[in-house]
């Protein structure tokens, strides 16, 4: 999956985006959830590898699409239904995982910045970081925003900062990350002090974010829902393409 991923986008001059993957049947599929970290030097770490037989078909999946040591790199959180139909979400391993057959994606591609796996201190993981980047095969386009959000701050609130910082009133909001949990408008709060987030449908509209997304914690719980606004921290980071509308 990674190979594929990075050969589309090389055909086009792109080096880093966001691919939004819906319907897709993968076979081998490999994904890990999120787990206790066996030491003190992280807050979070990963279960075992999951490796279902037979073929799983993707319900919804968000890619993150990057460089990790020059290399085209994929970091995908989603949804999936097990050859038993059994609904499972997590991270899934791009290296591990091959696409059964061909499949259909939307891309956004990003001219000037890039996602970059680097060290992070904080965390003590490699992590991707947005930084400035040489691209330029968008002849046309709108503006985006490639960004990273740290520990602790709430999701939202960090958004409509970003949105601010750049003059942006109503964007779009694609992403995948962790929280701290998640307390939801419409349904049960999620407990898990470790999770894994896609968003499923984000936007910001005169300036307040509105997140609805799908996470899963570590006993494999899956959670959905619209976020409360200003009570939801980030676990380890969140990775977003905020596109202005």
């Amino acid at each position: 999956m990674n190979q594929a991923v990075a050969d589309a986008f090389r055909a086009t001059g792109a080096s880093s985006g966001f691919v939004r993957l819906r319907g897709a049947t993968v076979a081998p599929m490999r994904y890990v959830i999120p787990a206790a970290a066996p030491d003190d030097c992280h807050a979070a770490w990963y279960s075992e590898t999951h490796a279902p037989d037979g073929v799983c078909t993707i319900e919804d999946a968000g890619m993150i699409v990057g460089l990790r040591d020059g290399e085209p790199f994929l970091h995908c959180h989603g949804s999936w239904l097990l050859p038993d139909g059994e609904r499972r979400m997590g991270h899934l391993l791009p290296l591990e995982s091959e696409f059964h057959e061909p499949v259909a994606a939307d891309a956004w591609l990003v001219s000037g910045a890039r996602f970059d796996v680097r060290d992070d201190a904080e965390t003590n993981f490699r992590l991707f970081q947005a930084v400035n980047g040489t691209d330029e095969h968008v002849s046309r386009g709108t503006r985006a925003v490639l960004c990273t959000i740290r520990p602790n701050q709430d999701i939202g609130a960090a958004i409509e900062e970003i949105c601010r910082d750049h003059g942006i009133a109503n964007a779009s909001v694609e992403g995948i990350g962790s929280l701290v949990g998640a307390r939801f408008e419409d349904g049960p709060d999620m407990t898990s002090y470790a999770t894994e987030v896609l968003v499923k449908r984000g936007d910001v509209r005169d300036g307040r974010c509105n997140l609805d997304i799908a996470l899963v914690g570590m006993a494999g719980e899956i959670g959905e829902g619209r976020l409360v606004a200003g009570v939801n921290a980030v676990c380890v980071t969140f990775e977003l393409l905020v596109v202005e509308a």
